[in-house]
């Protein structure tokens, strides 16, 4: 079998269109949602909102504003749920089968930390009857409605520090039992997951195999071109169980190609793969059929997640500093890469203030290496605008922190007004 090369050029230009971060965007619609996660597979789910939720710059990102309110739609209306994919996540109700398989695993482990959760369980055993008997009967409800229930309270940690009947519902969603369905504000609804679900949801299981090769498929599909590691890192991170051999046999039967990335040093070490279904946008890249953009993305851009990967391809270090205390932070709290075609050119800290509508720009960092002009000033100046006015912004100001070439752009397209 022929091994696929390509430059790293090539690589770079076929991971921003896997994510369809290049060429036509996608339909601002609800189908547009839909089939835009059948390609990139996940939405990361994150509540800070120092710019706006993850999940929603994630979409802003690939298709330009639409109505947030869309989201919850598809949630109503079971088209999308919340799973667990490289962290907490909305995906395709469809793939649901792919999340089952791991669906309690976490309870097979051992050690003192399940001993612990499972005597607590068996102390709260009262709250769990009654949780899942109402929650039959009334769902979806909110842990709150529990809140004057007797129970054992749970052990504190960094992690969790809440009432007995959320994490009830938690460990719950990790047996499979209950499922989040929505929000109703900063709180989780809960229902019975097979009370949610599609009939078919509840069908056996198909073995542990099929389920690696279909969602290491997936994974491939979503990155372009991956080694196996990354490959294991991307969508439902972790758990690809004896991925070398899904792969050999992927391989053999010619679904995944053999891939090799070559630099001006030589080839990239190690196993390199690409998606049979994949090769005609590599071609349609190689024949110049490459739209690039230029946009700003969320801190946990799905291409950009795996820090790793994201370094080798774009040669581009990022790390997110809201944990970092201020006065040690580098760039900013909640700092946002500048995309420009296949290389990132910028970071943008910024925060918008709600109460008064002002997007305040702290600071706009150009990479080194980075062309800073006047045609990547104004191309940075429409995207944030365009942000600015999907998050609801009713001003920008700019701070100091500005590189001179692309300030004038930037002052120009603010001045115009929102």
């Amino acid at each position: 079998m022929n091994t696929i090369t390509l430059t790293p050029t090539e690589a770079r230009r076929l991971a921003v269109s896997a994510q369809c971060l290049a060429g036509p965007r996608p339909e601002a619609g609800k189908a547009g949602i839909h089939e835009l996660l059948r390609q990139i597979n996940c939405l990361q789910i994150d509540p800070i909102r120092a710019v706006e939720r993850t999940q929603l710059l994630v979409l802003w990102s690939r298709m330009g504003s639409f109505d947030p309110s869309w989201l919850d739609e598809l949630q109503r209306e079971r088209v999308i749920i919340e799973g667990d994919a490289h962290r907490a996540s909305y995906v395709l109700t469809e793939d649901y089968p792919l999340f089952r398989r791991w669906i309690g695993s976490l309870f097979e482990r051992t050690g003192a930390g399940m001993e612990r959760t499972r005597d607590w369980m068996e102390a709260n055993e009262l709250l769990r009857a009654a949780i899942v008997e109402r929650l039959g009967e009334e769902g979806p409800l909110t842990p709150t409605v529990f809140d004057d229930l007797e129970a054992v309270p749970w052990f504190p940690s960094r992690w969790f520090s809440g009432k007995p009947a959320a994490m009830m519902m938690a460990i719950l969603s990790w047996q499979g039992v209950v499922m989040c369905v929505g929000r109703k504000g900063n709180q989780r609804l809960w229902h019975l997951r097979d009370a949610w679900l599609p009939e078919w949801a509840g069908q056996p299981l198909p073995p542990e195999e099929e389920v690696v090769g279909l969602t290491c498929q997936r994974s491939l599909k979503a990155l372009g071109v991956a080694s196996r590691r990354q490959i294991s890192r991307h969508f439902i991170r972790g758990k690809y169980p004896n991925l070398a051999q899904r792969l050999a046999e992927l391989t053999a039967e010619g679904s995944v190609l053999p891939a090799q990335i070559v630099g001006e040093e030589g080839p990239w070490e190690g196993e390199w793969y690409i998606h049979r279904d994949t090769v005609p946008l590599l071609e349609s890249i190689r024949d110049g059929d490459w739209a690039p953009r230029t946009v700003f993305l969320s801190p946990f851009d799905n291409l950009i997640c795996d820090r790793e990967r994201t370094e080798q391809f774009f040669d581009f270090y990022y790390r997110i500093e809201i944990y970092v205390p201020k006065a040690k932070r580098e760039y900013g709290y909640y700092v946002l890469p500048l995309l420009h075609g296949d290389r990132f050119i910028g970071r943008m800290d910024s925060q918008i203030e709600r109460k008064t509508g002002i997007y305040r720009i702290h600071a706009l960092y150009a990479e080194e290496g980075a062309r800073v002009d006047a045609r990547t000033g104004a191309a940075a100046a429409e995207s944030l605008v365009e942000l600015a006015r999907f998050i609801g912004a009713k001003r920008v100001e700019l701070g100091e922190k500005i590189p001179a070439a692309w300030r004038d752009a930037l002052e120009k397209e603010v001045s115009q007004g929102l």
